[in-house]
């Protein structure tokens, strides 16, 4: 047996909410919403994916923000993207340099906690 690697993450969002995960992951992080397969499509929520980078958000009647558990996004241009979050109002928080890599927290509409990470640039 051998886990090979993670296909996808999935985070829960209230329901109804597929409007505001279209805004900050399509519009925001610019990931390309995918349709969801039929028998799923009737539970709500999205999916967002460009080649191996797949997010999938799951609408969740007692929807409870993900505060600890986190995916981390490796990004080229995190002080742009640190710009374009701050200027849209989205809240970051520095964080230490780990294993030569920069990076930030931040959240997505629904609170879910998100770290982006990007190497050293000397």
């Amino acid at each position: 047996m051998l886990i090979e690697r993670i296909d996808h993450v999935q985070f829960a969002m209230p329901v109804g909410a597929e409007g505001r995960a279209r805004e900050f992951y399509q519009g925001v992080l610019g990931i390309p919403e995918v349709l969801k397969p039929a028998q799923m499509a009737k539970r709500g929520g999205c999916w967002f994916e460009r080649g191996e980078l797949k997010v999938h958000l799951g609408a969740e009647a007692e929807f409870r923000a993900a505060r600890k558990a986190h995916p981390a996004f490796r990004v080229t241009g995190l002080q742009l993207l640190t710009d374009k979050l701050n200027s849209l109002g989205y809240p970051l928080r520095s964080d230490e340099p780990v294993a030569g890599r920069a990076r930030i927290q931040g959240e997505d509409p629904f609170g879910n906690r998100i770290e982006f990470m990007e190497a050293h640039v000397d």
